[in-house]
């Protein structure tokens, strides 16, 4: 039985803030429940430090539906967009699986330059996307972006306020309906597992 499917994308096609948001309430938000208990102790075990997970409440919108929602792990209790975090999330294409860093992080013109004058990235599988834009569901790969694409998005995320680095895997729709459970924790572990070096480097550890 596939961990993700047909029901849980289609929440994002439900009209209207309060139906889709019963309808993310009750067909998602467990999933995120159950992952956010699950890789907070991945991550602590991984680094030592104790990590907590944020499920997306979206308590700000008044209008609008949310297009996305996500769970983030960082090793901070009370919020986590001011340092760099990892999330497992979803589109109504697809399902992400990333390392971010937003414009609300502090100490991100640093975390650019390090990277900046690293490997760490060059490393990673060219299948791996970036984008410069969280809130946005395209990003290209590695291999389309190409050396240069990656220093522009660096060089953004250096010198602009509202510049972002999000890295990790995609997960299309109709690929995710084909994953177990099992399945899908062997992505998101070797995904994770890939991303954090690059987490260490921004954070000079």
């Amino acid at each position: 039985m596939s961990y993700w499917n047909e029901k849980h994308f289609k929440v994002f096609e439900t009209p209207g803030l309060e139906a889709r948001m019963s309808a993310l309430i009750e067909k998602v938000r467990p999933k995120f429940e159950e992952l956010g208990t699950q890789y907070s102790a991945y991550f602590s075990g991984k680094t030592g430090e104790e990590y907590h997970p944020h499920v997306a409440k979206h308590m700000r919108r008044t209008v609008n539906p949310p297009n996305d929602s996500w769970v983030a792990f960082a090793p901070h209790k009370r919020g986590y967009k001011a340092v760099p975090h990892f999330q497992i999330g979803l589109w109504e294409s697809h399902v992400f699986i990333i390392l971010a860093v937003i414009y609300e992080a502090s100490g991100k013109s640093a975390m650019a330059e390090r990277l900046l004058h690293s490997e760490t990235i060059s490393k990673l599988p060219r299948d791996m996307v970036v984008s410069g834009d969280h809130m946005k569901p395209e990003a290209s790969t590695l291999k389309d972006l190409g050396e240069k694409g990656v220093e522009q998005l660096l060089q953004r995320l250096r010198d602009v306020k509202k510049g972002e680095f999000v890295i990790g895997r995609h997960l299309q729709r109709d690929e995710a309906d084909n994953l177990s459970k099992s399945q899908f924790d062997e992505l998101v572990e070797k995904t994770f597992d890939e991303l954090l070096p690059v987490y260490n480097e921004m954070l000079n550890k």
